[in-house]
Order: C-alpha cells, then sequence, then structure tokens
C-alpha cells in the first residue's frame, strides 16, 4: 500500500480537516551499519492452536468489513465528521463482535482529542516579481499551498526568494544547506528528497525524515522564513502532481498550534513553473540544483519579491482513536502490550472525478486495512488461551493529515512507552493474489526481523526490504510515531512478485494503484480483488504479534538506530515506575 501520511483532499464537506504537521521534529540521525539485535527466543514452530485461530482470517470477513467500512454511508470517512464519528461507533460495535474490551484508561472505546480546520482561500494567481519584470502561476495548475498559521488571515509581503537546495541541517552528515545566512522574513525554494546519489552519504536512495516534505517546513520554520516552495517532481515526491492537488487543498486538519515557529504559507510548484520562477532571475533549475548537491552549497538569493495573502476559515472540532484489548494470561507479562495499529480515516467528500463520484471511499486505503486487525483480533481471541502479554488493536484517526491520531496517542499513551513490546501496523492490503514475498518497511532496524523471517519461510515466501526506498514510508505511516518514543515497529507490505505472474507485474499494479487509485475516488472494492495475499499477510501478522506476545523479552532496536535512545529511555521510566 502507498502510505498515505500526510495527505489531504480538497473537500467542501469537512466540518474539520488537518493542515500539516509541523511538530514532528525528530531528526534522523545518520544509519550506521551496527552488528544486529540479539535474535530474540522463539519457538521452532507454530503450535497446532496457532495455526487453528489464524483461519479465523478469511475471505469472506476482510471482503465483508472492507465492503461495509468503505461503504459510501461512511462519506469517506473524513476527519471530524458526522460521517467520522459514524465509523468510529462501527468499530466499537465490530471490537464488541470480535470480544475485545474497551481500552481507553477511562473504560470507554475511545480516546478523543481536538483538531484544528483551516481552509485557506488562496489566490487565483501568485505573482513574482524582478527587474520591472513579473510571472505569475496559476492556482492547481502552477501551485498548491496551504496555510502554515491557525489565524484567520495569513500574509507574506514583498519577501525575497532566495534557493535553498535541499533545505537540510544534518550535522552528523557534514550538511548544512543554510550555512548561518539571515533567512527570516524570506520565501524559500527548497527541493524535495534528500541527497541520494551516494550510498555513503545520508542512506543512499534510502530516504530519511531529512527528505519529507514535513521536515522541509519544518526547517523553513526553524530560519525565520515567512514561506517555503517545494519543487514538485514526481521522482522526488513518489507520487504525481495531482496528489498535492487533491491532498493539499480544501479543509486542511491539524493538531491545536503549540508553541514554536511557523511560517506562513506551505507551498508546492510544480517542475516547470520553478524552472519559469528560476528563470526570471536569471538562473537556470538544472544549474541550481547540480550546485546543492554539494557540502559547499550556500543559499543562493534569487532577487525575486513576493507578496501573497489569504484568509482562513477556522474550525476546531474533534475526533478520536478507537482502541480496544485482549488481556494478557500471564500475571506479570499482561502489562506488556503488543500494539497493532491501523488508520480509520481517509479523506471524506471533495472535488468530483471524471466520473462525478465526489466520496473518497478509501477502500484499500485504509478498509482493507482495518479489516485485517479486526480479522487479527477474531484469531487472537479464537485461541484457547491468550498469549502472555496484552494485545491491543488500535485504529488511529487523522492519519491522512499527518498521523496525528497516532501523534496524539504517542504523545498520551494509555499505555506507557516502555510497556510497549512491539507495534505493528497496517496500512492498505494485497488486492492482486498470492506473493512469493513480502515487503518489510523498517527492516534491518529491530530484532522483529527474527520473527517476521521465520515466518515467512513457514509461509515459503521470502522478506524483502522496502521496494521503493526512495519514498520514505517508514516515516510516512503511523508506525513513525510509536518509533520515535521507542517502540520496536514495523509496516508489512504487499510484496512485488507474484505466483503466477511475470517478472515486474507486481510492481506496475503497485504503480497502476497509486497512478489511478490513490487518493481519488476511483479507491473502492470490485470484484477484481482477489484476497488470498491479503490472508497471508495478516496471517504472518497474526503469527508475528503471537510470537511477540509470548517471547520471554520484548524485541529491541539494532544497536545505533536512530530510535535506540528513545527506546532506553522508555524501559528505564517503566522500570522506575514499577520501582515506585
Amino acid at each position: 500500500m502507498y502510505t498515505s501520511l500526510f495527505y489531504n483532499v480538497r473537500r467542501a464537506s469537512l466540518v474539520a480537516g488537518i493542515a500539516l504537521v509541523s511538530s514532528m521534529s525528530l531528526v534522523a540521525c545518520k544509519r550506521q551499519e551496527p552488528p544486529a539485535a540479539p535474535a530474540p527466543q522463539t519457538a521452532a514452530a507454530l503450535s497446532d492452536e496457532a495455526r487453528e485461530a489464524a483461519q479465523q482470517i478469511s475471505a469472506d470477513y476482510l471482503r465483508n468489513q472492507i465492503t461495509q467500512f468503505s461503504a459510501d454511508e461512511f462519506e469517506g470517512r473524513g476527519p471530524a465528521t458526522p460521517a467520522d464519528a459514524k465509523a468510529r461507533e462501527y468499530l466499537v460495535e465490530q471490537l464488541k463482535q470480535v470480544g475485545f474490551e474497551p481500552g481507553n484508561t477511562d473504560g470507554s472505546w475511545q480516546q478523543p482529542f481536538d483538531v484544528i480546520g483551516v481552509t485557506a482561500q488562496m489566490p487565483k494567481q501568485w505573482s513574482f516579481k524582478k527587474d520591472g519584470k513579473t510571472v505569475a502561476f496559476d492556482w492547481w495548475d502552477d501551485y498548491i499551498a496551504g496555510s502554515g498559521v491557525q489565524a484567520n488571515d495569513g500574509a507574506i509581503k514583498n519577501a525575497e526568494v532566495v534557493f535553498v537546495g535541499y533545505g537540510i541541517q544534518a550535522p552528523e552528515y557534514g550538511w548544512d544547506d543554510f550555512k548561518g545566512q539571515d533567512l527570516k522574513g524570506k520565501v524559500l525554494l527548497m527541493l524535495n528528497n534528500d541527497p541520494d546519489w551516494d550510498p555513503n552519504l545520508f542512506a543512499g536512495d534510502t530516504r530519511l525524515y531529512y527528505g519529507r516534505w514535513s521536515y522541509k517546513y519544518e526547517s523553513a520554520a526553524r530560519q525565520g522564513a515567512a514561506g517555503a516552495i517545494i519543487v514538485h517532481t514526481t521522482p522526488s515526491a513518489g507520487y504525481p502532481f495531482q496528489v498535492v492537488q487533491t491532498s493539499w487543498s480544501g479543509e486542511q486538519v491539524e493538531l491545536p498550534a503549540q508553541d514554536g515557529p511557523r511560517i506562513q504559507a506551505k507551498a508546492w510548484m510544480t517542475e516547470e513553473a520553478s524552472k519559469e520562477l528560476v528563470r526570471l532571475a536569471g538562473n537556470d533549475l538544472d544549474k541550481l540544483i547540480e550546485a546543492a548537491k554539494s557540502k559547499d552549497f550556500k543559499p543562493v538569493p534569487l532577487g525575486i519579491t513576493t507578496s501573497l495573502s489569504f484568509k482562513n476559515t477556522i474550525n476546531r472540532a474533534s475526533t478520536a482513536n478507537v482502541l480496544g484489548v485482549l488481556k494478557g494470561s500471564d500475571p506479570t507479562l499482561s502489562s506488556e502490550y503488543v500494539i497493532y495499529t491501523a488508520h480509520h480515516d481517509h479523506l471524506g467528500v471533495g472535488e468530483p472525478d471524471s466520473e462525478g463520484d465526489r466520496i473518497y471511499n478509501g477502500a484499500m486505503d485504509n478498509a482493507s486495512g482495518v479489516a485485517q486487525l479486526l480479522a487479527i483480533g477474531k484469531a487472537f481471541k479464537a485461541l484457547p488461551t491468550p498469549p502472555k502479554r496484552s494485545i491491543m488493536l488500535l485504529f488511529v484517526a487523522a492519519e491522512e493529515q499527518g498521523l496525528l491520531g497516532s501523534k496524539y496517542y504517542a504523545e498520551h499513551p494509555t499505555v506507557p512507552p516502555g510497556k510497549m513490546a512491539a507495534n505493528l501496523n497496517f496500512d492498505g492490503g494485497n488486492i492482486w493474489g498470492r506473493a512469493k514475498d513480502i515487503v518489510y518497511i523498517g527492516k534491518g532496524k529491530s530484532s522483529l526481523d527474527t520473527y517476521v523471517e521465520e515466518i515467512a519461510k513457514m509461509q515459503d515466501r521470502v522478506v524483502t526490504p522496502d521496494q521503493f526506498p526512495d519514498r520514505g514510508f517508514f516515516y510516512r505511516s503511523d508506525q513513525f510515531n510509536f518509533a520515535k518514543i521507542g517502540v520496536p515497529a514495523l509496516y508489512l507490505d504487499t510484496g512485488t512478485d507474484f505466483v503466477g505472474k511475470p517478472a515486474g507485474w507486481g510492481k506496475e499494479q503497485h504503480e497502476a494503484y497509486e497512478a489511478k487509485s490513490y487518493h481519488q475516488p476511483s479507491d473502492e472494492i470490485d470484484d477484481s480483488w482477489n484476497f488470498e495475499g491479503m490472508i497471508e499477510d495478516a496471517q504472518l501478522g497474526f503469527w508475528v504479534g503471537l510470537k511477540v506476545a509470548n517471547a520471554d523479552t520484548m524485541p529491541s532496536w539494532v544497536p545505533g538506530d536512530e530510535f535506540e535512545a528513545a527506546r532506553q529511555k522508555a524501559l528505564a521510566e517503566a522500570s522506575a515506575a514499577q520501582a515506585e
């Protein structure tokens, strides 16, 4: 599944929406090649009871859940809408039917939190000037922008445009695109991605958080900039400009603003428009990009000035995470949890497609993930004895708008992070049939590798790392927020090597879905869906979680991983609390 982190859609009917995540300030550290974490002790084979319980994960159940949860009656499950509330109540009923108990600390099924909806009315054209010459770019076709402030008005006033390369400060790589220049009040023109041409610099073609758009806007805000424009290309973004158009227009939603710097406007510009903008300054974008590939790069003032003013409509509303638990059977280990996550939101009702369809149903994204979690819950409940550790099914809200539900949960956990054994995230599902492989987003980062490899081998499958490392998927779905608080986490994605299909066929299916249905009204279930592979993936997730839940020790990050320090801190805090 092409994880849908940080996207929204232009939708007229949302009561509240979510703007961009400006508070995700984690800086991805240099990934070394450390020794692997000690392999966990796991049973050599699955028990007959575990195999029998996995039969609860069936095509009929998955199909039924996806069909219902992506039906038009839920109106695309837009955050903080009446349809969102209806979808959450549906999940509560399903958790009751599965046999889980309420998971919130107050004994309820839902963890509510406030969101701020911001609808920015951007001008139809955005003008830039230099030496008496002007170029103007059209909203939608050339540029898309969202408000960076939760205020009625936003404005950039006569600000100079400065090209800042990748807009990255990464001391562990000896990289600083800003070189101490004063960029207060400027508009920063930035490249997407992070340096990817040298495997020894950053992580080569594996995108780190430095390459995410959220980092770019945070980085600009730390410089005191008035605004930032990201140059969009499909290769560097990992998706076409149409995704930007549908995701960044209309009402956006974010958590209530906290202290910290913010830019006025967060913008994207097509590659063609960006080249025209740079030409106004007498420069060539391709040459600037080449210059930006050096550690010696310094910001390039373009001598272009621009102003931008817009009105915002502000709405405060609420949504909620939905959570159910199955208590573990061990008197001591039951205080530790294996947490499964899937986001329950999608994009709501928005601009109609060519067929006039305005409902963004989100069948693949992420009714399929929701269905897999419920099926996994049925499997756990079918065991004669619950596993030693407790199991949580956590359906998080507002993922599409910046992982807000998982971010809120990570900041307000119902279980201390040091008591979270692992997080297994499901974002999408295999709708194309049995695959010979399983893609493991996060492979090589934690001792969870051993569990995944063991179960995949039993299924006669191979485990492959992220097949699109340049797209930074580990930072684009809800497992990221668990990793930030130290929890070993993974995201299992659909394989690309399909049984009975020629080489390359699987990749073609992934790319066709992204081009035609990702964040579009056409993301709907139909008769072409083949559930055989989804069943195997969900069973793998069930068995991995079961083994983690019954293991003598909890998983760990590999030594030197970027999240290891957070894990050590969480474990120390949990130990201290237990000693009190």
